[in-house]
């Protein structure tokens, strides 16, 4: 009966030790380079910018023209990503809810990001999205593109994108969109949104050109804060 009872006490402590999480580290410097991650499950880290877990850090990329695909389907997965590159495409899906997705393309704001095309496909809940492009440095004619199917999300949005387009399609109750569309020539802000609750805090400031915005909403108990600013007036806030 003791020898029972050993067995399995040493089996679940087996299975204790496999059950940790997945980590991805990735270090890449040079131009063209085709980069697919995929994980599958829930508790995974791309690293980079102070991840965790098991003290991983990178996902550090450098370089021109790359292309970067990530597949997360699960809850809690954490995306943490530091990046330069001019002429860069990504894609980022994510399946699930309570994730974590935190994009800086040249966080210094050293080099810029121009000619960026971005899309983010997201399906679930109470996931929190960061996505900086170039905040000082430019990020010209970016295009990015958000398809976000799910209640409760955080999005944060940081571009300096002269010339540049942000197209957001959003379905879902109780949804938070901060943006924030900066640069010298003129930016593009468009958003559809179908649901209740949401709060928009859009602010668009460029300083030698005009911006365009155009919001479609359909809900009820919504709050917007839209500012644009040509940098020749006073901003009073919402």
């Amino acid at each position: 009966m003791n020898k029972l009872f050993l067995g399995i006490f040493l089996i679940l402590i087996i299975s204790l030790v496999y059950a940790d999480d997945n980590e991805i580290f990735v270090d890449q410097v040079g131009a063209t380079a085709n980069i697919d991650l995929e994980q599958l499950g829930s508790g995974n880290i791309i690293g980079g910018l102070d991840a965790q877990a098991g003290n991983m850090t990178a996902l550090d990329l450098d370089g021109q023209n790359f292309t970067l695909d990530i597949n997360m389907i699960g809850d809690q997965n954490k995306f943490l990503g530091d990046m330069y590159a001019d002429s860069y495409t990504g894609f980022f899906e994510f399946d699930g809810d309570s994730n974590t997705f935190t994009s800086k393309m040249d966080p210094t704001n050293a080099f810029g990001a121009d000619n960026s095309n971005v899309n983010v496909d997201v399906t679930g809940g109470s996931n929190t999205f960061t996505l900086d492009l170039a905040t000082t440095a430019l990020a010209g004619s970016t295009d990015l593109d958000w398809i976000v199917q799910g209640d409760s999300n955080q999005i944060d949005a940081d571009i300096n994108y002269d010339s540049g387009t942000n197209y957001m399609n959003v379905d879902g109750d109780s949804n938070n969109i901060n943006f924030v569309g900066s640069g010298a020539a003129q930016g593009y802000f468009h958003i559809e949104h179908d649901g209740d609750s949401r709060i928009f805090d859009i602010d668009q400031i460029t300083t030698l050109d005009s911006s365009y915005l155009k919001i479609l909403s359909n809900g009820n108990n919504g709050t917007f804060c839209i500012q644009q600013d040509d940098a020749s007036g006073t901003s009073l806030g919402c």
